[in-house]
């Protein structure tokens, strides 16, 4: 499933307050870090599952770049993400390690060749 990834400077849960009166929704889970910025919600818009959090400064430290979304694209299993990652690595891509977290078996981050921003992720049920 390809899924949209928006990032925020740490207003992310006024986001997720505002957005759910909106567009009538309800975000999900809902993980924080030591700092009380969220690392990871989910909500359903007009059908379409998106991603939020307070992620905008590692974004920009990582890849050197001001990017307020990018795309995630799920898998059913870690061989699964691999094995479409070795296809789609770029050679000067600056890749962030996948690891494994609260919301999922394995996920990373990393721009390919073409100036894509993606997050490949396994989904934990």
């Amino acid at each position: 499933m390809l899924i949209p990834i928006l990032h925020f400077d740490g207003n992310c849960a006024d986001v997720i307050k505002l957005y759910e009166i909106v567009f009538d929704t309800i975000a999900i889970g809902h993980d924080y870090n030591d700092s009380d910025k969220i690392l990871h919600a989910e909500m359903t818009i007009h059908g379409q599952r998106i991603y939020l959090n307070d992620g905008k400064d590692f974004i920009k430290n990582a890849f050197n770049i001001d990017c307020a979304s990018h795309l995630a694209l799920t898998f059913d299993t870690s061989e699964e993400l691999l094995a479409c990652y070795q296809k789609l690595k770029p050679v000067d891509a600056n890749v962030i390690p996948f690891v494994k977290t609260s919301y999922s078996e394995l996920v990373g981050n990393f721009m390919d060749r073409f100036g894509v921003l993606w997050g490949f992720m396994v989904v934990t049920q």
